[in-house]
Formats: structure tokens, sequence, C-alpha cells
């Protein structure tokens, strides 16, 4: 059975955005190396990575291609919003609802050329229930953040708020879903419904994670239970398959010129990002290489290509490294004190090795993140995303001193370890294909 399933023809499409597209590479490039025929509709951000992958792209045609590297030069007004309430509700709507049925008359005009068998999309691609009802096709979700599915026992999803802690704080949270759904949410929910509702989809009043969730055949998770808050009513159709990572090459990662000389001079050693997506340096690389500048502190900054030469001219000094990348398997295992906004990818790579963290992330969903890395214990959510560098400069502090964060990341890392992502990944792949065969 699993040899008929590795034959067949599966479309990947995903939102253009780093943590949407990376993590499914890995699972993109098993199923081609078991037999798949493997295709990639995206943006042409994407090409070049898919040409190294080996894995045909098929571009954005009708979609708007509003993606990771120009999002708030094709929405202007974005960057003028500060409610995490309202940026939320205005990426709900310009960057997800509004593009479904653009992302859906690309992919039927694929369909007609290249008839895949299944469709393996990241979690808020917002043309899955509309690809499952008008194609037929089975649709996968992979979940590239933390589980969104609307539930009873939490707090509406978006608003990173941690579990209830009593009686009366669940019943608030059954009001604040209320409030979500009829006032903060109303017209984002009022976007994707009528999105939907043009292919007879129906969205049942419920917000755009959730519907996207509840109407795809399968959910593969990416993380695992220890990392994720519990809730009795999560849809049979979740399966946690553990940390979704990129795909990496048999090559070995180029190593740092600094790796063998600088790195092993410092006992402390703390590691910066900001991710791909947020330009601004300012927000949480500046802070923290404010704290710890001219120290006994290693400060190693990775910028993700964004304002790199500037960073080096403006912090010459020799406990201060700044790369637009770096190799995160590579460096993790000597670091200290992971600092983050709260990329799902980054975080996941730090439990695997149990390296704590400090958090301080609040848009594109990074509080839900955050918000975990502090309710786990595992790390110190500041609650923010553009500390001071005194908060900083306590936090690390704090997270070096106090076991207590080594021995919860660790308790973490030994479930993730548990889960063998591909294996399961395709086990659940060949049931759904079985049972709609």
């Amino acid at each position: 059975m699993l040899d008929q399933v590795r034959q067949k023809k599966v479309l990947f499409a995903t939102v253009p955005a780093d943590g949407h597209f990376n993590p499914l590479t890995g699972l993109a490039k098993y199923l081609q190396q078991q037999g798949w025929e493997v295709k990639w509709y995206t943006s042409g951000l994407y090409q070049a990575k898919l040409g190294k992958l080996g894995i045909p792209h098929l571009p954005f045609k009708k979609a708007l291609d509003a993606n990771g590297s120009n999002v708030d030069s094709v929405f202007p007004k974005r960057t003028e919003i500060k409610s995490k309430i309202a940026k939320l509700n205005f990426d709900l709507i310009h960057i997800f609802s509004d593009r479904a049925q653009e992302y859906y008359e690309d992919i039927r005009e694929i369909y007609r050329d290249f008839r895949f068998d299944l469709m393996i999309a990241d979690s808020v691609f917002s043309a899955i229930p509309i690809v499952k009802a008008a194609l037929a096709v089975p649709v996968v979700a992979v979940g590239i953040v933390p589980l969104p599915e609307k539930s009873r026992y939490l707090a509406p999803y978006g608003l990173g708020m941690t579990p209830p802690g009593n009686f009366l704080q669940l019943m608030k949270y059954r009001l604040l879903h209320l409030v979500s759904h009829k006032i903060l949410f109303k017209e984002s929910i009022a976007a994707y419904a009528k999105a939907l509702a043009a292919h007879g989809v129906q969205s049942n009043g419920a917000q755009l994670f959730d519907v996207i969730l509840k109407h795809a055949d399968l959910v593969l998770q990416s993380g695992s239970p220890a990392f994720e808050y519990r809730r009795p009513d999560m849809g049979r159709n979740i399966e946690f398959v553990g940390a979704l990572h990129p795909y990496q090459a048999p090559e070995k990662a180029a190593v740092p010129e600094w790796f063998n000389t600088v790195l092993h001079t410092y006992k402390k050693i703390v590691l910066v990002t900001q991710g791909t997506v947020e330009k601004d340096y300012n927000k949480l690389i500046k802070p923290t290489v404010d704290a710890l500048k001219d120290t006994d502190t290693l400060v190693i900054v990775t910028t993700g290509g964004s304002n790199t030469t500037f960073l080096r001219a403006r912090y010459p000094y020799k406990n201060v490294i700044v790369e637009d990348f770096v190799p995160y398997d590579l460096i993790m295992p000597h670091v200290s004190v992971f600092v983050t906004n709260g990329g799902y990818g980054g975080v996941l790579l730090s439990i695997k090795h149990q390296l704590p963290i400090v958090a301080a992330g609040m848009h594109e969903g990074k509080n839900e993140i955050c918000a975990r890395v502090g309710y786990f214990n595992i790390g110190i959510d500041l609650e923010t995303e553009s500390p001071d560098p005194v908060q900083v400069r306590e936090a690390v502090q704090k997270v070096i001193n106090d076991a207590a964060y080594k021995k919860h990341i660790k308790a973490v890392a030994a479930d993730l370890e548990q889960y063998e992502p591909m294996v399961l990944a395709t086990h659940h792949i060949d049931a759904l294909l079985t049972a709609t065969a």
C-alpha cells in the first residue's frame, strides 16, 4: 500500500513567507525521495530555493505576490498599525482572506495539467477549504505555528493569552470568545466567510485559522504536546508529528571563520535574531547588543539579510559578531541563551538543542509562541516586541543563572525527540489516501 502511495502526485502550496515555506521543505524532499512527483505553488521569491531542491516551481499568476520581503511596501498602511489585534485583523483580511480566490484560480489552472492526488499546504493557506470542495482533492494542512484551533478551554487564538488558572478566568475566556467573534475580529471573519461562500463553503462564523483546520482532511502539527496547551476538544484530524525543520542537504553547513577561534573563548554566548520578516533592527537586535556590548558575553547577531553591513559598522566591539545567517545546528550547542522575536521554527530548534529562550514578539502570531515560552518555563516572555536594554540584560542573566529554565527545556526536548517526523507524516498521509480512495 505504501509503495502505491509513494507513486502519487502532490502539490505543495504555501503562503510566501519563510516561516510558511521552509518547514515544509523537509517533507517535500522526503516524499520526492520516496518516489512521489512533487511540485510547489508559491511566490517567485522561492524559485531559486526550489531550483536547488530540485522541485519544479509553479509561480503565482493571478495571486497577488505579497511576500515576506515586500509585504509592507505592498500594504504601506500596515506599518502604521501598532495594535496587535488591529494588525492581525488587517493581515487576516489582506494577506490571507483576499488571496483565497486568487490562490484557487491558480491551483485550478495547475490541476488541469498536473492532476495531483493530494495538496499539502501550510496551515494558514487560505485556499485549503476551496480546493477541497471544488476539486474534491484530499488536503493536508501543516501546522507551522502553535495550534490555532478554537477551544472552549482556552482564550481566543491571536491574543497571546495562556490557559486559565481557575474557573473564573475560564468563564472570562468564554466571554472573550464572544467579544472576539462579534467585535474584535468581526471584519476579518466576514471577509473570509464571503470568500468561501462563493464556492459553497461554510465558515460557520469562525476565524480563518479555525476554518482551515476544520476543513483540512489532515493536520500535521509541527511540535509536540509538551509545547502545546492541553485541550480536551482537539480535532480528530490533528496529529502531532514532531518538529518539521527545513530540508538540509547531505553536505555539511559552511563553518563561520570565527567558529574555532572566537566562539570557544567565551563562557557566556547569546544568539539573537528577529527572523527574516522583521526589518526594524531597533526592536530586538539593538537593545540586545546595547545590553551586552563590550562585556564578557559573546553576542552573535543573525540579521536575516537586513542591515548587516550597517550593524557591523555600528557595533565594532570584539564581543559582537553580525552575520546574515548562521548555521543554527552548528552554533546552538555552544550558546547560553537564544534571544528571539518568536519565530516558531527557531524556537523549535532552540528546544531541540535544549537552549533556554528570551522571547520578545507581538505580531504575526509571535505573541502566541512567546506566551508558550513563558508558560512552559523554557525561557522568559518579555511580553513586548520592543524591550529596552535593561529588560534584555536582566532576562538573559536570569535565564543563565536559574537552572529551572534548562531543566524545563530539557523535558520538552525529550518529548520532541520521541517523534520521527517524516515517518509519522508519511504514515498519516498513507492512511488518509487509503481512506479517501
